[in-house]
């Protein structure tokens, strides 16, 4: 998977109008395969695949439900849309505030699964953990950490996306996963808007990108 390299940070997260809007107009376009047994009729009618923004009631009503508050990207997303229908062709739609929960919660065997580990096998320093787009191998994934995520979308293609509270950044976004059954481990991403864009692009790589905003040198 390639990962633009885009930042994390209050300015970009205002782009998510922009970013969704041209999205929709991608994946609507009547030039798209079978583009119409793919989506509903009112997705069509509205140009949108998501819904109405949540209210700051419904993000705190889900932020109280888990106990914790949500990090800033993805809690923004959801301000613009509470849900979305078609991130790219492998992952399941997302989720609004009335459907997100605690993956030990809402699978339960999936995340026994996952959270087993081979007895003998060490410990991912933070050296290596911590290593975004790609350079990373996603088989460093930290499986103790499965009974923590939150999960934040449906199953599409044997395919789920999650958010990790146990890694945080310094902007308090969290760290963003994209598990697919054929991966041998999980895709990270350091926030949700990081994951969302290289999905979204990734699905529409000959698109007009350029009004994101990039990374500033280091």
């Amino acid at each position: 998977m390639t990962d633009p390299a885009l930042a994390p940070n209050a300015p970009v997260h205002r782009q998510w109008r922009s970013l969704l809007e041209q999205a929709s107009r991608l994946s609507l376009s009547p030039d798209t395969h079978e583009v119409e047994r793919r989506f509903p009729a009112d997705a069509h009618a509205n140009q949108w695949l998501g819904s109405n923004g949540a209210g700051e009631a419904e993000i705190g009503d889900l932020e109280d439900r888990l106990g914790r508050r949500l990090p800033p990207s993805y809690r923004s997303f959801l301000a613009v849309s509470n849900g979305w229908l078609h991130l790219n062709d492998t992952e399941g739609p997302l989720l609004g505030t009335d459907g997100v929960g605690w993956l030990r919660d809402l699978d339960p065997a999936f995340t026994e699964l996952w959270s087993t580990t081979s007895h003998g096998v060490p410990d991912i320093p933070d050296e290596e953990y911590l290593v975004y787009g790609e350079e990373q191998d996603c088989v460093d994934v930290r499986r103790e950490h499965f009974p923590h995520a939150l999960q934040i979308s449906d199953w599409g293609d044997s395919a789920l996306l999650m958010l990790n509270p146990m890694i945080v950044n310094a902007e308090g976004e969290w760290e963003a996963w994209a598990f697919a059954s054929w991966y041998p481990g999980v895709y990270r991403y350091p926030s949700f808007w990081d994951l969302a864009v290289d999905l979204i692009t990734s699905d529409h790589p000959d698109a007009d990108w350029g009004f994101l905003t990039p990374i500033a040198a280091a």
